[in-house]
């Protein structure tokens, strides 16, 4: 299934992307170049993962794994396929009874050498708005304080492919990797630094539309 997911890159991904809507990448050079990481980034479309996968090199993608909620993505089976197979993704459980077991799965990913994209939002946001980041980011990395948080923030993906929609219109997508923020010891003062990093990158567009 590794030369599925390169073959999915080099043939889709990356044309479609970059040659079809136009992806603008500020600091590419910040990705994580080997695991155990996690990127968060905000969350406007189901496109948004398809397009941080697309910032790694190839020879990553075997590390390289999207969390996704269980409850949406085996709802069946072509989607749940699509999801473990292709995009290699961990499901997890949004129920707060789980909430161990969830940690306990990711953190083995992590142990594993993997990175691990996350969405602190929670879910899929209205087009071009940033939510707050919710504080279960905090708790995995309390758990992994060696590991290296790396804010995104992405703008357009919104307008392209926004919640409840699934036909794409085309329109520039702009990406801003951050510096990677490592574990403060409370988890107040971090989802603080986190939410201020995504606002900060988010500046850097100067979009009047954002909000």
């Amino acid at each position: 299934m590794t030369l599925l997911r390169v073959l999915l890159c080099l043939l889709l991904l990356r044309p479609i992307l970059f040659i079809a809507f136009g992806v603008n990448v500020r600091h590419a050079h910040r990705i994580p170049k080997v695991g155990p990481a996690i990127v968060v980034a905000n969350h406007n479309s189901h496109l948004d993962t398809l397009v941080l996968m697309s910032l790694f090199p190839v020879d990553q993608l075997h590390a390289v794994r999207p969390v996704a909620a269980a409850d949406y993505f085996t709802r069946n089976r072509v989607l749940r396929w699509l999801t473990e197979k292709l995009l290699h993704g961990i499901f997890i459980s949004r129920e707060q009874s789980q909430r161990s077991e969830t940690y306990i799965k990711l953190s083995e990913a992590l142990s594993a050498g993997n990175i691990l994209i996350l969405y602190p939002e929670g879910s899929r946001g209205e087009p071009e708005r940033l939510s707050k980041f919710k504080m279960g980011i905090t708790y995995l990395i309390e758990r992994n304080p060696e590991v290296l948080v790396y804010p995104v923030f992405m703008h357009g993906l919104g307008k392209i492919l926004p919640k409840n929609d699934w036909l794409p219109v085309p329109f520039l997508i702009d990406v801003f990797v951050g510096e990677p923020v490592r574990w403060s010891g409370d988890h107040q003062s971090f989802i603080r630094v986190l939410d201020r990093c995504i606002q900060d990158l988010a500046a850097e567009g100067h979009f009047s539309s954002w909000e």
